[in-house]
């Protein structure tokens, strides 16, 4: 199980924040970044287009609610077009010109208030992100897998979809047992490999086939 873990981080621990462009810190700008990144990969499309939206987005000026907002609806059409996020262009473009607006007026900017209202509770953290249009539990999820590499009161944050990549390995899904196989500060890294597990059992298999060859 070591070496399948050990292979898991070297090949396939990027987090979704980094393979976005953009180093997570707990910082107003990359929390929005990331808010935004959970709402675009949890819609029914691919998260290679997710993520390439979310790179024009934040190109274009949108890494920050002020950004975010400042930007036309048009000009969030036209980001998302450039990231081939087509299919709900439109609608997406209006739920992030929202979610900009709450995060200014509610949160002044800084998500890092979210998390003391959510008075460092995951549950309550779950039910703030999903007042955002356009996030429900599966954005939730994101959000939270993610940021427990800068909120260490996430930790640690495994979700079903963690579970299925897991399992698909042999891994323990007990969420304790699970996280006990890596340091804390790698878990982010870690969840994300296996939720790329969870999606692709061909992935799966390859990690599997080469521990067992030894590679």
């Amino acid at each position: 199980m070591d070496a399948v873990v050990k292979k898991l981080l070297r090949e396939s621990g990027e987090t979704f924040a980094e393979e976005a462009g953009f180093e997570l810190k707990d910082t107003p700008s990359a929390l929005f970044k990331l808010l935004v990144l959970a709402n675009l990969l949890s819609a029914r499309i691919s998260s290679g287009i997710a993520l390439s939206a979310a790179r024009e987005l934040f190109a274009a000026g949108g890494g920050t609610a002020r950004g975010m907002a400042r930007l036309t609806w048009q000009e969030r059409v036209d980001a998302l077009g450039r990231g081939h996020y087509v299919r709900y262009d439109e609608s997406t473009a209006s739920r992030l010109g929202d979610t900009a607006g709450i995060v200014q007026d509610k949160y002044k900017g800084d998500l890092r208030r979210l998390a003391i209202e959510a008075e460092r509770d995951r549950r309550r953290a779950g039910e703030l992100l999903q007042e955002f249009p356009g996030i429900g539990p599966t954005g939730a999820d994101i959000f939270c897998r993610e940021a427990q590499a800068v909120w260490p009161w996430l930790r640690p944050y495994i979700d079903d979809q963690v579970k299925k990549g897991a399992d698909r390995l042999g891994l323990p899904t007990d969420p304790d047992d699970l996280a006990g196989k890596v340091a804390d500060k790698d878990l982010a890294r870690f969840t994300a490999a296996l939720v790329r597990v969870g999606r692709d059992k061909k992935l799966a298999d390859s990690f599997k086939e080469a521990v067992t060859a030894g590679r």
